[in-house]
């Protein structure tokens, strides 16, 4: 599968951004679909993720309550809504697809990745 992620930019802090994830090819449902960031000189860090169903969904305690993630499998899509922006989210958001749900999701068990985003977020 191949994930194309879009809808960064810059906003100011407290301000929103949705970013979408395209997946091309078949059986996007079967994927468990996640968001990852990574901020200049930082690791790649999980964010959010969402089961097959979008019945479970998952989140890093720096973003819970502020983003949600849902897809949409009829557009072979995922979203990451991101409310009430901080400085600290600045960084290259990227989509990931997996075959199996994680307890603790990470970079080394995905198995497809798009191209990152960028979310600036200013103070």
């Amino acid at each position: 599968v191949q994930l194309q992620a879009s809808g960064g930019g810059l906003v100011q802090a407290g301000g929103s951004l949705r970013l979408s994830c395209v997946a091309s090819g078949r059986s996007f449902s079967t994927y468990v679909m996640h968001w990852f960031r990574q901020a200049p000189g930082k690791e790649r860090e999980f964010v959010s993720g969402i089961s097959r169903s979008g019945g479970r969904t998952n989140y890093a305690y720096s973003v819970k309550g502020r983003f949600t993630i849902s897809r949409d499998d009829a557009k072979n899509t995922v979203y990451l809504q991101m409310t009430s922006l901080k400085p600290e989210d600045t960084a290259v958001y990227y989509c990931a697809a997996a075959y199996t749900m994680m307890v603790e999701p990470n970079p080394r068990g995905m198995d497809f990745w798009g191209k990152g985003t960028q979310v600036t977020v200013s103070s």
